[in-house]
């Protein structure tokens, strides 16, 4: 009697908790994605906290298609900028953190990598000018009197609203080089049969000359990218050859990057005139909107050179004088041709103009009827490079290949980073950055920054 009275309870209870039971499951199976401005947690990377925050730019004074990439003890200065999608005078402020070679924060306090103040106020601001959208452009040019990096290495910038360091507004990456080393790159077609006609190689050698290196698999780290994407990084590679100081890196498989295609673009310096890639220009009430040609996967295509930005972006205004001030706000329509849905993983539209991300913003939704992927983003006037990737479901890395195609002959940025630490030190020195153009003559990291 008992145990039947016991179980009866049981059931009892089981029915009223399988409602939620099977809530939860639901919530769990959703495929959706978290929306990217929910969570206010500090990322040591590129990315917004608010969605009123647009077109987020960082770069070396004097050239905006720059890296954000200076010389310890040198004159350079960064420049960020960033427009609010508002009328409101909003109360930033911004710091500085330094982290390790793997992007995470180091041990070091504020103290000991700053001199100055550890956090600054951000005076210098424009409202826009002419404009369907009202926005307000901020400014601030580092390092400066009031907070300059002593250290070198990886750092991020962090900017925040009204003196609350979590009340986060932005993030953005930085190096600061301290050159104590010499990178010898050599960008080549790939050596392997079954690479060479869709991938590039990446073989270099780091002079130590003057360098302490005790253990040179262990005091020393290196990082390469191309065109300076995060996703695909080739990290922990440990040199191949020894020759007195030098350290030779001649792999076959471990420095291959796929080398993509040439970046699409499309220019909306001006909203008067349809260029090249641009199907209608609608003035819908009260915005204007961009309709861009409808794209094609391109994965088996021949070759085409094009000068592109290597995914890059500039902020640009025809009819203007203050391009980040006057340039507007338009949607841009993005269409991509396709049959049929894939089931595997996300179409995305990637590139600087989405932070070199992929989420919410960028994510392609599948539209039944015209058979095509489909996105409208928000974006400032100007010419753009975008391509299109797919992302595998669980991946962190989006493929540029399976829309776009890969091609041994695209011309692309390749970025050798070294860093050292030894047992004396408590943080990853960035002793050497080198690039590398594809097509062009060795790119010395002071020149090339400075055009």
């Amino acid at each position: 009697m008992i145990r039947t009275h016991i179980n009866n309870l049981i059931t009892f209870f089981l029915l009223l908790l399988l409602p939620g039971i099977i809530a939860a499951q639901d919530n769990d199976t959703n495929d959706d994605e978290p929306d990217y401005f929910d969570e206010n947690y500090l990322r040591y990377e590129d990315h917004l906290y608010k969605d009123s925050i647009k077109t987020v730019l960082l770069y070396r004074e004097g050239w905006d298609l720059s890296f954000p990439i200076i010389d310890l003890n040198a004159n350079d200065k960064l420049r960020l900028r960033f427009d609010v999608l508002d009328n409101e005078i909003h109360d930033y402020y911004y710091t500085i953190i330094h982290c390790n070679a793997e992007w995470k924060p180091s041990d070091l306090m504020p103290s000991e990598y700053i001199d100055g103040f550890t956090e600054n106020h951000i005076r210098d601001y424009e409202h826009s000018f002419n404009t369907l959208f009202d926005y307000v452009h901020y400014t601030v040019v580092f390092p400066n009197e009031d907070m300059k990096p002593v250290l070198s290495g990886n750092y991020i910038i962090m900017v925040y609203e009204d003196y609350d360091q979590e009340n986060l507004v932005l993030t953005k990456r930085f190096c600061v080089v301290e050159p104590l080393v010499k990178i010898e790159p050599d960008i080549k077609q790939a050596t392997l049969i079954d690479l060479r006609k869709n991938s590039q190689e990446v073989d270099f050698i780091i002079n130590t000359r003057g360098l302490p290196v005790n253990d040179i698999f262990n005091d020393i780290k290196v990082k390469l990218r191309i065109n300076n994407r995060w996703d695909n990084e080739i990290s922990d590679l440990k040199p191949l050859f020894l020759k007195e100081d030098q350290l030779i890196y001649n792999y076959e498989v471990e420095n291959v990057f796929a080398a993509g295609s040439e970046y699409r673009n499309f220019d909306i310096k001006s909203i008067r005139f349809q260029s090249e890639f641009i199907k209608d220009i609608i003035f819908e009430r009260p915005y204007y909107h961009v309709y861009l040609t409808t794209c094609i996967p391109k994965p088996f295509r021949v070759y085409f050179f094009d000068h592109d930005l290597n995914g890059k972006y500039l902020v640009h205004i025809q009819e203007g004088d203050e391009d980040h001030i006057e340039a507007d706000y338009v949607y841009v329509h993005f269409t991509l041709k396709y049959d049929a849905p894939l089931t595997d993983g996300n179409i995305y539209v990637f590139g600087q103009l989405s932070e070199w991300s992929f989420n919410n913003n960028n994510r392609m939704e599948y539209n039944f009827e015209k058979k095509a992927y489909t996105l409208t983003m928000l974006l400032k006037q100007g010419y753009y490079n975008y391509e299109y990737v797919f992302v595998k479901d669980g991946s962190t890395t989006a493929d540029n290949t399976f829309i776009e195609g890969s091609h041994y002959e695209t011309e692309n940025d390749y970025f050798i980073y070294v860093y050292f630490r030894n047992n004396s030190l408590r943080y990853d020195k960035l002793v050497g950055v080198a690039v590398k153009n594809t097509l062009k003559n060795e790119l010395e990291i002071n020149s090339y920054f400075k055009k």
